[in-house]
């Protein structure tokens, strides 16, 4: 049996002991009482000296923590609910609203400060890719979006958020009991936060996809109402649902495929699931990503996409490497350190991924077995949450705990491989397979009947993702049987849609006039 931490083909020999546990992963602390929804106020805005002159909400907690469901039974919560939003509170209609602050920050400013830390040759890709349309701008703009919401009105009824929650972090991918699930599939901005900001940012993406797509703005609105109304109705539900019955509750990938009436998008879509089903780690990916070289097994350089680092840089980087391996075997359960143990660490490289992503360090680790049976891992940084400034700091001092906590409380069913890790150099890391079984969606093919139908499913997993972790009864209780809520959900992402795309416009400039570098790939 060869460890994973083993990195032979690298030449190294270095022999490391592993750290206390307590030395790199965070503790967790004592859970406080908070009763949040007794404290209505507009965001969550840091408390400063300023913020009190403006009346800004001053119950801004230290850290982010999640909200008590226990404390009532669900109905008491439920009417807790429905009396917040009724006896006017926090109405629904406030949520229609978007106003920006006068002192709203520079968005090109928000964006450069979020390139600190970054890889910086790669910087001017994340920007490049930010340009090509007005939804792109906003996948790679969750930091400045986060700073946005925390103006907007809340119930400060917090769930575990995605952060991120835009439709193209949503996707359809393999259970360890080999089902295709669909759900939310990125992680990286999770934290205890409202509610509402997750419904809000997956709105707006559809106001932006359905603009980028060409189609009326009708039916953009329509979308982004359709995501509130099912939120909304399938809260409901969860919040009468017993609650192991809803931890068990997944959605299928094949209600995604019935939602279409388009027969020629229905055939892609079944056509790419059965081409992702056959497309294994060994007779597909392995050939593809891995070439041979003096008898080793290498992965294939890509650049500027897949690369190795410099020569000069790769001993110190190997040992690095190889503790933070051994750190990231602990965060896994123990028959999964076994099965880990079946594996060494052959290569790494860097491998550019996503759009805000970009300019993390992200690396792909080749994993072969005594047989050379393949497996891939994805070793991805994790950086502080864009919701901490204004929801709080995470209970998780690692911060790739802090996405692997985040995705088990919110996915029905989450990688075996799943776990976190820290370098010497301070950056946290979290592991996962890669190419397992997993398949994006393709929206932009849809017309306006896909994008209402596509809106209902997403909002459906996001309504049970927040049920898993937050108060579904006081949120369906809040709001209600009728329709103000996705009324002002649909105002609200047409005048956001708006506001994204006058930003992407600033970042337009700012790249015209050299303040900005930009490569379009």
């Amino acid at each position: 049996m060869v460890p994973p931490g083993n990195i032979d083909a690298f030449a190294t020999s270095a022999t490391l002991k592993l750290p206390p546990h307590s030395a790199t992963f965070g503790s967790r602390p004592g859970k406080k009482w908070l009763d949040l929804w007794h404290h209505i106020a507009i965001g969550g805005r840091p408390v400063t000296s300023e913020s009190k002159k403006k009346g800004a909400s001053t119950t801004t907690q230290e850290q982010a923590e999640l909200h008590d469901n226990t404390m009532t039974p669900r109905d008491e919560r439920r009417d807790s609910g429905q009396a917040m939003a009724e006896k006017s509170a926090l109405p629904r209609e406030l949520h229609a609203a978007w106003n920006p602050p006068a002192d709203r920050p520079n968005p090109v400013e928000v964006l450069q400060k979020s390139d600190e830390g970054r890889i910086p040759e790669l910087i001017p890709i994340r920007y490049g890719r930010m340009l090509q349309t007005p939804f792109t701008f906003y996948r790679g703009a969750a930091a400045l979006m986060a700073s946005d919401l925390s103006y907007t009105p809340n119930t400060k009824v917090r769930v575990q958020a995605c952060g991120d929650c835009h439709l193209l972090n949503f996707g359809a991918f393999a259970t360890p009991e080999r089902n295709i699930s669909f759900d939310i599939n990125d992680f990286d901005e999770t934290l205890p936060a409202p509610w509402e900001w997750d419904v809000k940012r997956l709105a707006v993406s559809y106001v932006l996809l359905a603009r980028d797509n060409g189609l009326k703005p009708k039916a953009g609105k329509a979308a982004a109402r359709a995501v509130a109304k099912s939120y909304r109705e399938r809260t409901q539900v969860y919040s009468q649902m017993t609650i192991l019955n809803l931890w068990y509750h997944r959605i299928d990938w094949h209600t995604v495929l019935d939602i279409s009436t388009d027969t020629g998008v229905i055939k892609r879509a079944k056509d790419r699931t059965t081409k992702e089903m056959k497309r294994t780690i060994e007779d597909y990916y392995f050939p593809k990503l891995v070439e041979e070289s003096e008898g080793r097994y290498l992965i294939r350089d890509n650049p500027p996409l897949i690369y190795h680092m410099p020569k000069e840089d790769r001993l110190k980087f190997d040992q690095g490497v190889l503790k933070a391996f051994q750190l990231y075997r602990e965060s896994l359960q123990e028959d999964r350190r076994r099965l880990l143990d079946r594996y060494s660490l052959r290569d790494l490289a860097i491998k550019v991924v996503g759009v805000g992503s970009v300019g993390t360090v992200c690396l792909l680790a080749l994993m072969l077995a005594r047989d050379d049976e393949p497996l891939f891992l994805q070793v991805k940084e994790a950086r502080p949450s864009v919701l901490e400034a204004f929801a709080g700091k995470s209970l998780f001092e690692n911060h790739g705990q802090r996405v692997v906590e985040g995705q088990r409380i919110i996915q029905s069913a989450s990688d075996i491989f799943l776990g976190w890790t820290q370098m010497d150099n301070g950056k946290h890391f979290y592991l996962r397979q890669l190419r397992d079984v997993k398949i994006k969606l393709e929206p932009q093919f849809w017309d306006a009947d896909m994008m209402v139908g596509s809106a209902k499913v997403m909002a459906d997993v996001l309504a049970r993702a927040h049920a898993r972790s937050g108060d579904s009864a006081f949120i369906s209780g809040y709001l209600g049987d009728t329709e103000e809520f996705e009324d002002a959900i649909a105002e609200f992402s047409v005048a956001y849609a708006d506001q994204t795309e006058r930003d992407y416009e600033t970042l337009m400039a700012a790249v015209k006039d050299g303040r900005i570098q930009a490569t379009m790939e």
